[in-house]
């Protein structure tokens, strides 16, 4: 019958398909947490084809044998149900957010580079003196502060700046309260 062959109405393999989709969930955020921040903030082409072979890789993982139709909606509904909840858990709780989502790194300090920072985050000078250039700055000495945010951007205070007291914690700096 062609509505076997569409869906798959087997209470095990539906119960699977979700096991397994949250699993690879758990695992993906692991690894691209274990990626560094970095490599989250800007995509290159790479990145794109790394990207796009793990969707592929993944899908077969979640679903397995299963190409039914709701097969493939109620892994995609899983993930997102998933992401959902995870996001609303992370907004309660203060350590998971930090778990999973780190923390922001001081990479530029009153002028001076911290390359303790910078190689524990996996940069180069070349790609901090790329985002002072695009912060409109020319010299390392005009730089009060350059953060690489959780996001993967560098943020960039101008020494001549007026202060702005922050109470988060950034990774290599003490909150200034």
């Amino acid at each position: 019958m062609v509505l076997d062959q569409l869906l798959n109405l087997d209470p095990v393999g539906i119960l699977t398909i979700i096991l397994r989709s949250v699993v690879v969930y758990f695992a993906l955020l692991g690894m691209l947490r274990l990626a560094g921040k970095r490599e989250l903030g800007q995509m290159t082409p790479f990145d794109l084809v790394v990207l796009l072979i793990i969707a592929n890789a993944v899908q077969n993982a979640m679903v397995g044998p299963d190409t039914s139709l709701n097969g493939g909606l109620i892994a995609a509904f899983t993930l997102i149900s998933v992401n959902w909840i995870v996001n609303r858990t992370i907004l309660r709780s203060g350590w998971l957010r930090q778990q999973v989502e780190g923390s922001p790194t001081l990479l530029v300090n009153n002028g001076v580079l911290i390359p303790e920072h910078l190689e524990h985050e996996g940069l180069t000078e070349d790609v901090v003196l790329q985002a002072l250039r695009e912060h409109g700055i020319d010299e390392l000495q005009q730089v009060k502060t350059a953060v690489l945010e959780v996001d993967g951007t560098i943020s960039v205070v101008p020494a001549d700046a007026q202060s702005s007291r922050t109470r988060r914690r950034i990774r290599g700096r003490k909150p200034n309260w």
